[in-house]
């Protein structure tokens, strides 16, 4: 008797076993594609060269957009600055006695032309001589060359002086772009600097993403392809303590190529050999997490 109950419970643990690996073949069997959660990550670089005096942000932190993170040290960029502002003055200071020399010559062309008028009217009043009005004209013309002449000189100062504003222009940006802002809202995923740290145009100062917005990337089949379109709403789930946890989301992308299966997903039929990269957004709870594996139910 004593045995026959013990066959009978081993017989009952067999079937829980059976009905339970049954019940996991039949979820496996739903599941339309399987993949991570990614989110879209930004790396923030530095613009400029220089000594980090000053960082204002902490890994796991989340930060607005437009936020001040960071500023880069920019006294050599100033003293170069007011050095140029300076040759630029003395550019100017130079550009205005050039332009007083003009003002003079401009004058004395203007008494010229009164005595050009005026001897003409002698010439026709048979007083005047035409050696008085070919001298008169020869001083006008010699004044037409100077002002020629120097305002050449002073096109050159112009331009010399326009150089000089675009450097002090270039140094003034440069001076901006020391002080860095978050361009974009999101959590601090690594932060690659520290303060008193030198850096340079290009290099890495922290990685950001926008936890809010998560994108399942997951592979279908051929096949299952018939049945997905942009926009199509699908279930998303991840494991949870009491089962599995299911989110909503809509396809965002699907590619336009096939590829060989991943070896690391797995899809709804095994031996199929090509599979289509798709992604799903889902809005995150703060439950996702960048690398946690899901599944996807076409609804």
């Amino acid at each position: 008797m004593r045995e026959t109950n013990h066959k009978m419970k081993k017989l009952a643990i067999l079937l829980i076993i059976i009905t339970t690996l049954s019940s996991c073949n039949e979820n496996i069997q739903k599941a339309d594609a399987y993949g991570n959660f990614e989110a879209i990550e930004v790396t923030i670089s530095s613009e400029s060269n220089g000594k980090i005096i000053q960082l204002n942000l902490s890994e796991g932190e989340t930060i607005s957009k437009g936020k001040v993170v960071a500023q880069i040290d920019t006294i050599a960029l100033q003293l170069k600055k007011e050095q140029l502002e300076v040759a630029k003055n003395v550019i100017y200071t130079k550009s205005k006695g050039v332009l007083s020399q003009i003002s003079v010559l401009k004058a004395q062309k203007s008494t010229a032309n009164i005595n050009k008028t005026r001897v003409e009217n002698l010439i026709a009043d048979k007083v005047g001589t035409q050696k008085q009005l070919d001298e008169v004209n020869g001083q006008i013309s010699v004044i037409n060359r100077q002002i020629r002449s120097i305002e050449v000189q002073n096109a050159g100062v112009v331009n010399e002086a326009k150089k000089l504003d675009a450097q002090i222009k270039e140094i003034e940006h440069q001076i901006t772009k020391s002080k860095v802002i978050n361009p974009v809202y999101g959590t601090v995923l690594v932060k690659y600097v520290e303060p008193n740290e030198i850096t340079g145009f290009g290099r890495p100062l922290y990685k950001i993403a926008d936890m809010k917005q998560m994108f399942f990337k997951g592979y279908v089949s051929e096949p299952q392809m018939a049945n997905l379109k942009i926009g199509q709403e699908v279930t998303v789930k991840i494991d949870a303590p009491d089962g599995m946890k299911n989110y909503k989301g809509a396809v965002s992308w699907i590619a336009s190529q096939a590829e060989f299966t991943p070896k690391i997903i797995q899809t709804k039929e095994e031996r199929v050999n090509l599979v289509y990269a798709i992604k799903v957004s889902v809005e995150n709870d703060g439950s996702l997490k960048i690398g946690m594996p899901a599944e996807m139910w076409i609804n």
